[in-house]
């Protein structure tokens, strides 16, 4: 697949489906058994799982995500990222703070026929566990 196909693959993964809730899409989007090397606690293996964590997501963070840079190479697509939202509802085990919070990220999904097929990530979960007010600043 081109990297063009690959890069709005990507692109709608966050737009569409974290962005906007289309959970759905994720049926188009990923392979059955794709594989997430940093699940959230409770999250499902393969596709399904990666449903989890999205509803997981947006019902206890209300992200929303901003694309600072996207790069594609080959099979693989690089998205530096800004995550906007606010703790909602129960994320992890923790109970709603009702905090806003800003933080960066940058994802490494590889794909496979033109779909996510796996995900690495690198957060910034101490800014926001310190904005959430879970941690001294």
């Amino acid at each position: 697949m081109s990297a063009r196909r690959n890069e709005k693959v990507v692109r709608s993964y966050y737009e569409d489906v974290l962005n906007d809730g289309r959970v759905d899409l994720i049926d188009e989007l990923a392979v059955t058994a794709y594989r997430e090397h940093d699940p959230l606690p409770g999250q499902g293996e393969g596709r399904d799982g990666l449903k989890d964590r999205v509803t997981m997501l947006r019902v206890g963070l209300s992200p929303r995500f901003t694309l600072d840079d996207v790069i594609c190479d080959g099979d693989k697509v690089v998205v530096r990222w800004t995550n906007d939202g606010t703790h909602v509802s129960n994320f992890a085990g923790i109970p709603a703070t009702g905090k806003s919070f800003s933080i960066a990220g940058i994802d490494i999904h590889r794909l496979q026929d033109g779909k996510l097929a796996e995900h690495w990530h690198v957060i910034d979960q101490l800014a926001m566990l310190q904005q959430l007010g879970l941690l001294p600043g």
